[in-house]
């Protein structure tokens, strides 16, 4: 089954609980949430309030994404706060097993995600103690780009790897998914699909979340 975990980083700040019910409506599967610090990518966004925040008003489970250096230092908070997945990128975390395995020790989902430029093989031996990959199609710190063309290549060969070492993994593709692209990156092996832009355009969130889902 494909999930689609809509990133609020596209929402409406000044209504961000009424997107984040919208998007339970319309069937969307998770609620992606981006935490960016400045230092590991040039932008800022959410922290623990705004999940706190969010985990009081929605079902949905809390896909944390880490884009922040030293990603260990904060784990129990994002777990306190509500994330039910915790990723954190290979090139920010120099300990990424010992994170891996104290993710877990909490109760939560681990993930891992990678960067266009870092090569899947990195992911070989901690891609059988994961519960989710992450393969960013964009460089991160912004929504609103533009799909990189060999992220598909990336993403057959995770799957390759995921069906050798581990089958029920979660193979995320997040940047720069829209309805004119979307069947290729299910086709090439993911099963959990970031979209902010796509989802929150022209308010019309609905139809926005129809139209992505008929390219699973």
């Amino acid at each position: 089954m494909i999930k689609l975990s809509p990133s609020i980083l596209s929402a409406d700040f000044t209504k961000l609980g009424e997107d984040v019910l919208a998007i339970e409506q319309y069937g969307a599967d998770m609620v992606h949430v981006d935490v960016m610090d400045g230092r590991f990518v040039p932008n800022i966004s959410f922290g623990f309030p705004v999940i706190k925040a969010l985990k009081r008003v929605s079902g949905l489970a809390m896909d944390v994404h880490l884009m922040i250096e030293e990603p260990s230092k904060y784990i129990d908070a994002f777990s306190e706060a509500g994330a039910d997945i915790i990723t954190v990128h290979y090139e920010s975390d120099i300990h990424l097993d010992r994170t891996i395995k104290y993710i877990k020790s909490l109760g939560k989902k681990a993930g891992v995600a990678i960067n266009p430029s870092t090569p899947v093989s990195v992911l070989e031996y901690v891609l059988r103690n994961v519960d989710m990959i992450l393969i960013m199609s964009v460089n991160p710190g912004f929504g609103g780009q533009s799909f990189i063309d060999y992220s598909l290549e990336k993403i057959q060969e995770v799957k390759k790897m995921a069906d050798k070492y581990n089958p029920n993994l979660l193979i995320e593709v997040d940047g720069g998914i829209d309805p004119s692209n979307i069947e290729d990156v299910v086709k090439a092996g993911a099963n959990v699909i970031v979209a902010g832009s796509a989802v929150f355009k022209n308010n019309n969130v609905e139809e926005n979340i129809k139209q992505l889902k008929e390219g699973f």
